[in-house]
């Protein structure tokens, strides 16, 4: 074990009333903005009260939304126009996308968003039906810092302005470096600083443990939460794969890379923030324990344990990868005289429904002994143990660190020797012959930021905002017909599940508004995105991308089942499709 940081950063809030809730500044106006609950917020506020300073404590994080919540009077309100900020060192709807998700908090109410000027400032319109107009200026700071990769980013920060001081001291109005953003840069600044080997990868796991106060506030609005530990966890470990790209000379865009597996685990708590660095050794595999469920009704993500016992009642003859941690990737092929077709799930083992979906479609398809089915349900176990232990602290964040493997790469993009994870796949495409490859995924259920970076995920933008269940689809250049034949008898199919048109009409009119239009086509209620793309081994690859990190209950259970009839449709579909698809079409290309 190697430790690279391990330290305690005040607490922002406990400094300010320190600073400020004295005698000496008894009459004076303070507002800050921080990376505090309300309820902390409010207590922060009675204190300097009771020394005599009148005193609004506001959120950094999501300023207008927050302000919403707790300052500006909805009661009555027939119309709001939300102007927003346009800033020359951002994204034109980065703020635009900041204030989501308004324009569903506000159901029933007429809503508008335009864009205006860069000065940091939402000014907002409220019309009542009383005939009174309120105006409001929602003031969103930020700053501009250079980041881990030398380019400047336009970032939220603590801001603190005060005004009527004793004695005519001059007045405050300046940024506040908060614990929130401390903790971010003292992190990134250590891993910067080490001496780390000239090969990949460059540790097993690269650890990050931080205990922290902060939001945590559902929304009432899906399964939208603002949470600036997950925003935290987020934004260290796409940091950090950006950090080690550019250490390794590669694109911003490259997934090859193998720093090894990053984790940061941010967990709540009181008072200093408790920050901790190091690089650990995996140790022998541990899997979370999760209880045993029905797969057909199930609510949660089952257990690794439970999946490979239910693939093993499958017909077919099963193979099996490894992964870097050393747990099994196993897989069955069954097949049959109808076109073959891979499925997978789990790439990336945060996205929980495929599995489930996958599992419950390939027993279905298999009771036809006609079919002929290659089936791999989690291809990243290690990345599933993963996040399973991350939920176990926060069940309802994302954990992007579960993305990926053991490695850090996206299996998809594995490369060296030996293969890993990706080996499972290489077996079920010889042993099948599959052209079609059905590749379950997920995304965000609710709203990803990165708050310390800018705020977007950078590269990421299309997801940040959750727009219903979607399909990609990746094909051959000679297969463009074949391949929009192939989405619109799915989404055709997908459209008689009961509640999927209508959650999808829903999303996406929400994401289109805070996010300035619809950049993907949409067929039968489906977004879809159609790209010819030679890298991938099938001529045709549909990837499904359900709004499922990290969703329980119903709404998990709605996941799967779309999924599982996606899978299902695919097959079918492919069937009628390749009795149709010339001979030549078929012959590997030299």
């Amino acid at each position: 074990m190697t430790i690279l940081l391990d330290t305690r950063i005040p607490r922002t809030l406990d400094i300010l009333l320190r600073d400020w809730a004295g005698e000496a500044n008894r009459g004076a106006h303070l507002e800050a903005w921080l990376f505090e609950d309300e309820a902390a917020r409010r207590e922060g506020e009675e204190a300097l009260a009771r020394a005599g300073v009148t005193a609004r404590l506001r959120s950094a994080y999501k300023p207008l939304v927050h302000a919403f919540l707790e300052d500006i009077d909805l009661k009555g309100v027939t119309r709001v126009t939300v102007r927003y900020p346009v800033h020359e060192a951002a994204d034109p709807n980065r703020f635009l996308s900041e204030a989501y998700p308004l324009a569903a908090l506000l159901d029933g109410i007429e809503t508008a968003f335009e864009p205006g000027a860069a000065d940091l400032t939402y000014r907002v319109t409220a019309e009542y039906e009383d005939g009174r107009t309120e105006e409001h200026a929602v003031f969103a700071p930020n700053r501009l810092r250079n980041n881990h990769l030398s380019q400047k980013d336009l970032a939220p920060t603590g801001w603190l302005k005060v005004t009527s001081r004793p004695d005519g001291a001059p007045d405050v109005d300046e940024s506040l470096e908060t614990e929130a953003q401390q903790v971010f840069h003292a992190v990134m600044q250590a891993i910067a600083a080490h001496d780390w080997p000239p090969e990949e990868p460059y540790a097993e796991t690269l650890a990050i443990d931080v205990t922290i106060p902060g939001i945590e506030r559902p929304l009432g609005y899906d399964d939208e939460v603002m949470s600036t530990r997950e925003a935290l966890h987020e934004d260290f470990y796409f940091s950090l794969l950006e950090f080690f790209k550019h250490k390794s000379g590669r694109p911003p865009e490259d997934r090859s890379l193998q720093p090894g597996q990053i984790v940061p685990d941010i967990r709540a708590g009181e008072g200093d923030a408790q920050v901790r660095v190091e690089l650990r050794s995996f140790g022998a595999p541990q899997d979370p324990a999760r209880p045993e469920q029905d797969i057909e009704t199930a609510d949660a993500a089952p257990g690794l344990a439970q999946i490979h016992r239910e693939l093993t009642v499958l017909p077919g003859e099963t193979f099996e990868g490894l992964s870097r941690e050393g747990r099994p990737v196993r897989g069955v092929y069954r097949p049959g005289s109808r076109p073959a077709v891979l499925v997978t799930g789990g790439q990336h083992a945060n996205e929980t429904s495929a599995p489930v979906g996958a599992l419950r479609a390939v027993r279905r398809l298999l009771v036809d002994p006609d079919a002929n089915i290659a089936f791999i349900p989690v291809e990243n176990p290690d990345g599933y143990a993963l996040h399973g232990r991350l939920c176990e602290a926060n069940p309802r964040h994302m954990h992007h660190a579960a993305r990926y493997t053991s490695l850090g790469n996206d299996l998809e993009y594995d490369r060296g020797n030996p293969t890993y994870e990706k080996g499972a796949r290489i077996q079920a495409l010889q042993m099948s012959g599959a052209k079609l490859h059905v590749n379950l995924h997920g995304y965000p259920a609710h709203e990803w930021t990165r708050p310390f970076t800018g705020y977007l995920p950078r590269g990421f933008e299309l997801w940040s905002i959750p727009k219903g269940f979607f399909l990609v689809m990746r094909h051959k250049p000679a297969w463009a017909e074949q391949a929009r034949i192939l989405v619109e008898a799915v989404t055709k199919g997908l459209s008689a599940v009961p509640g999927l048109p209508e959650f999808n009409r829903r999303q996406i009119e929400i994401c289109a508004i805070h996010s300035g239009g619809t950049p993907y086509e949409i067929i039968n209620d489906i977004p879809c995105l159609l790209t010819a793309d030679e890298r991938y081994p099938t001529p045709l690859t549909l990837i499904t991308e359900f709004p499922d990190e990290t969703i329980y209950g119903d709404a998990y259970r709605f996941a799967h089942t779309v999924q599982m009839t996606t899978v299902i449709a695919a097959e079918a579909a492919f069937a009628a499709l390749m009795a149709t698809v010339p001979e030549e079409m078929l012959v590997p290309s030299a």
